[in-house]
């Protein structure tokens, strides 16, 4: 029982001396590690980010009362984030996931830096890909391969006409690269939204970010209006048949008027009378069409958000992966651990 009882004390110096003695195996191993972690690392292509930020303007019909002091105490700003709009600043990100909102992105026009490449993002993306050689060896072999079937790439359906919504294996490749080429979070305390992209070219890589921002204020802003345009098209409607009813009524008492100028008859002025009545009439819906026409107008530039640009996206001058040195020096950690943990489990 004494003995079972007993702890057997980890001896420090014994294990680093007997790494000591295994000194030539790590000689040995650790050039091997290090000249293939930099083989690998550098057949890797670089990438350039770029990221925006900005703070869109918020419909905040309430204070926050007592539940925003409560929220106050826990670090969560709720006078900021409350709104009368279904699709509040959190759900921003979320539009990445619509395909529709992809698609206007790959459709946007980009230049390199050096001026050779001037095509469409979905092209840039399909035929500019810098990769590393094993990836063109993968998709060597793999064009040997059965390929299945896609059953939407022939599909017609009607109403899915050229739809991002229905799309290929390859489309839908295309799509998710751009996905993960684009990043878009909300601060919950602040709501303000930063914009993140990747590419493989600096200048590209800020077009990116200028074009998702500008789509997204484009988003929130027909979002935020909608409603007021309906409104103000009903009221331009509305306004243009009681101008053109005027008119007529208008041109009707006129030549009805010039046609009985002399007449004496009290059945005509009693006409002419109810012609200037129900021209008066139209001309008051007119009047009042045409106020309520105004008034949508300007619902409209009221529902219109303001965006405040905190800080606009830069030409990285320098490429932010992969971190060849962090890889390679974390690669040769790596490597000293195992073998110090095979020498003295070994012994």
């Amino acid at each position: 029982m004494e003995n079972n009882k007993e702890m057997k004390a980890i001896d420090l110096r014994e294990i680093i001396q007997t790494i000591w003695k295994q000194r030539m195996l790590f000689a040995k191993v650790l050039p091997v590690v290090f000249i293939l972690s930099c083989l690998y690392i550098i057949c890797i292509p670089r990438t350039y980010s770029s990221d925006t930020t900005l703070a869109p303007e918020l419909d905040n019909p309430m204070s926050g009362g007592t539940l925003g002091d409560i929220a106050s105490t826990l670090g969560f700003n709720l006078s900021d984030m409350q709104t009368n709009d279904a699709i509040t600043p959190l759900l921003y990100p979320d539009l990445m996931d619509d395909n529709q909102f992809v698609a206007d992105l790959l459709s946007i026009q980009v230049r390199s830096m050096d001026g050779e490449i001037k095509c469409s993002y979905e092209d840039y993306l399909k035929s500019y890909q810098e990769k590393p050689w094993w990836g063109d060896v993968f998709d060597w072999m793999r064009s040997f391969l059965p390929k299945d079937e896609d059953p939407n790439k022939d599909a017609n359906i009607e109403g899915l006409e050229n739809s991002p919504y229905l799309l290929t294996q390859d489309e839908d490749n295309i799509m998710e690269m751009a996905r993960n080429n684009i990043s878009m979070r909300v601060d919950k305390k602040t709501g303000i939204i930063s914009i993140k992209t990747t590419a493989q070219d600096a200048l590209i890589c800020k077009a990116l970010a200028d074009s998702a921002c500008a789509h997204l204020q484009a988003f929130i802003t027909e979002y935020r209006t909608k409603k007021a345009i309906i409104d103000k098209e009903y009221y331009k409607q509305l306004t243009e048949e009681a101008k053109e009813n005027y008119e007529k009524a208008r041109r009707l008492y006129a030549s009805y008027a010039d046609a009985n100028s002399e007449v004496v008859l009290a059945s005509y002025r009693t006409k002419l009378d109810d012609l200037e009545n129900d021209m008066q009439l139209k001309f008051n819906n007119y009047t009042a069409m045409t106020t309520q026409y105004q008034a949508a107008l300007a619902r409209v530039q009221e529902r219109t958000p303001a965006f405040t640009m905190i800080k606009g996206a830069t030409v990285p001058y320098k490429p932010t992966g992969p971190k060849r040195m962090i890889f390679v020096v974390g690669m040769l950690i790596f490597a000293s651990i195992l073998l110090s943990l095979y020498v003295t489990i070994k012994k």
